[in-house]
């Protein structure tokens, strides 16, 4: 049997994606400025090439180039993150994202609350608003215990793990969901988001890792271990909701899924384990944050509306944000639209629920993309989640066309990928 690195290396996607990842950095550094984005662009661009043309060497040599192939993840590694993240920290320590989130450690570990009062938000300005919840100050934690590098370093640890766990979910042997996380985290929507300290990649793995835990299925007798699947999936994902509002509309889709494939009960106990777990971490972890519950409302709720004084510089020419420049006619027009989408995803859940965790996430994938594009306060960045999802299933349906150490065989001569409860199978 071929093992992972002589199928990458032989496969012809590989320098093409990285020839395309180039083309997309070196996009970013012509036409994005002089600011960071410019340098992760430079630095990434560089890579990334490299990196095409040490697959396509080692596509030539097929099995002789299995060294050359894990080299051109490296050199993806290295170029697209590694190399433009210490640029930055050593340049830029001070970006918006990162910024926020130090601050919110340091305030968690003195006061047991990651958010300033009304009283300083309301002469701060927008740095002065922290969007995230509670479990997000995780990541400030570091910084402020004085280990060196801070919040980046850990953003970038906790994704490379949670990737690879989902990987390893997915039944992909220790040494290819290595390669595979290895990659994923090479990609333009993890490595530059990762890069400029934004916290959406660990959000997004907790998502992936969780459908991947429902896509995992033992066999039909075994109830114990389907149950274990479903309260550890719904755990994962609760640790997701207490750290950003953007993994809450996963949880509704999810625990939908879950209703139609296992029965109600199943979906009540998935989304009240996941309820419960984001609950008990935000009152364990920012229990002085729940005495001042409208301080909780400004930053996480108002703040991202635009209904701040304070405007967010996470401003996209997006519909959402385009209808809110326009006044406040504008900015109510956003929001009524904004509750429209939303009614319409949850309509969609109740006439077409989905029945499988690769129909959960295009329903995901969907709902964000209208969310993000008519939120008033919206980026193109945050377009990473419905692109991760998609990369997601993309990688899944190559490792199942490739035969070999990816698959594994049941007790009834099945292979692992066609059982129902696989990623990639629609409903």
């Amino acid at each position: 049997m071929e093992n992972w690195l002589t199928r990458m290396a032989r496969a012809r996607w590989l320098p093409a994606w990285y020839a395309g990842f180039a083309l997309y950095a070196a996009g970013v550094a012509l036409f994005s400025g002089l600011g960071q984005d410019h340098w992760w662009g430079t630095w990434a661009a560089g890579g990334y090439a490299v990196a095409a043309a040490v697959a396509l060497v080692a596509r030539r040599y097929a099995r002789g180039g299995r060294g050359l192939t894990a080299a051109s993840v490296g050199v993806s590694v290295a170029g697209a993150l590694i190399a433009p993240t210490a640029w930055l920290m050593a340049t830029a320590p001070n970006l918006p994202d990162v910024t926020v989130v130090a601050r919110s450690g340091v305030l968690l570990l003195h006061h047991g609350t990651p958010y300033l009062p009304l009283a300083a938000l309301a002469s701060g300005g927008w740095l002065a608003y922290n969007p995230y919840l509670p479990v997000m100050a995780l990541f400030g934690l570091p910084g402020a215990l004085g280990v060196p590098g801070g919040t980046r370093p850990a953003l970038i640890v906790a994704t490379f793990l949670l990737l690879y766990a989902t990987f390893r979910v997915l039944r992909v042997p220790r040494l290819a969901a290595l390669g595979w996380a290895a990659l994923a985290l090479s990609s333009p929507i993890i490595a530059f988001p990762l890069t400029m300290g934004i916290t959406d990649p660990p959000v997004i793995a907790l998502t992936c890792l969780t459908l991947a835990l429902l896509a995992r299925r033992p066999g039909p007798g075994d109830a114990r271990a389907i149950h274990r699947g479903l309260v550890l999936g719904a755990v994962v994902l609760g640790v997701a909701c207490a750290m950003k509002y953007t993994a809450w509309p996963a949880l509704a889709v999810t625990a939908v899924m879950v209703a139609r494939r296992d029965g109600t009960r199943a979906g009540v106990t998935f989304a009240g384990t996941a309820l419960g777990t984001a609950a008990a971490l935000v009152v364990a972890l920012a229990p002085a944050a729940l005495r001042h519950p409208a301080a909780i409302v400004a930053n996480t709720v108002a703040y991202p509306l635009g209904l701040t004084t304070a405007k967010s510089p996470a401003q996209s020419p997006l519909p959402g944000h385009l209808l809110a420049t326009l006044g406040p006619g504008g900015h109510l027009a956003a929001i009524v639209l904004l509750a429209v989408a939303g009614i319409a995803i949850a309509a969609s859940l109740v006439l077409a629920p989905p029945a499988t965790p690769a129909a959960a996430a295009v329903r995901i994938a969907i709902g964000l993309t209208a969310l993000f594009a008519l939120c008033p306060a919206t980026r193109w960045g945050y377009f990473i989640y419905p692109l991760a999802l998609i990369a997601l299933a993309a990688v899944e349906r190559l490792r199942r066309g490739l035969p070999g150490d990816g698959e594994s065989l049941e007790p009834g001569g099945h292979r692992e990928q066609d059982r129902p409860g696989s990623l990639l199978v629609s409903g």
